[in-house]
């Protein structure tokens, strides 16, 4: 789980406790320490969770996605990750380019762009932690004006 900004007091926090509780690493985007919007976030930070200061963080954690105890790999604890892919300039441009101010369902913004799942969701990670991204909730995310 990221979490990217919350209050001392929110429900990003209940979740993330749940998610500590159930074994699931917890991430943090660090915020200013004179914003009260990241007062949650910073703590989170003090009390152990994953610092993010770039996708690359979570897509590195061997932690961020446990395999099953079925799945082969799972036996083999020292593989390497599996690298992030290529992502190129045009594609980068094609994600930005189909998002704006209105909220746009991630779901369709894939559709629509015809970049990987994963690239999108790399892109869109990108946006959120250089502060370029607007979450809605239910799936749906614009640009910040």
């Amino acid at each position: 789980m990221v979490v990217i900004e919350a209050a001392e007091r929110s429900g990003s926090l209940i979740t993330a406790r749940f998610a500590g509780e159930q074994g699931r690493e917890v991430f943090a985007v660090p915020g200013s320490p004179l914003d009260p919007r990241s007062a949650g976030t910073n703590n989170l930070l003090k009390q152990g969770a994953c610092l993010v200061t770039s996708a690359r963080d979570i897509l590195e954690n061997p932690r961020a996605n446990p395999r099953p105890a079925s799945c082969p790999a799972a036996a083999d604890e020292h593989r390497a990750p599996e690298p992030l892919p290529d992502i190129r300039q045009s594609e980068r441009e094609l994600v930005v380019s189909a998002l704006g101010p209105s909220p746009v369902d991630i779901d369709e913004l894939i559709r629509a762009t015809g970049v990987t799942t994963r690239k999108d969701h790399i892109v869109l990670l990108e946006l959120d932690l250089a502060g370029r991204l607007q979450r809605h909730g239910q799936q749906l995310v614009s640009l910040k004006v």
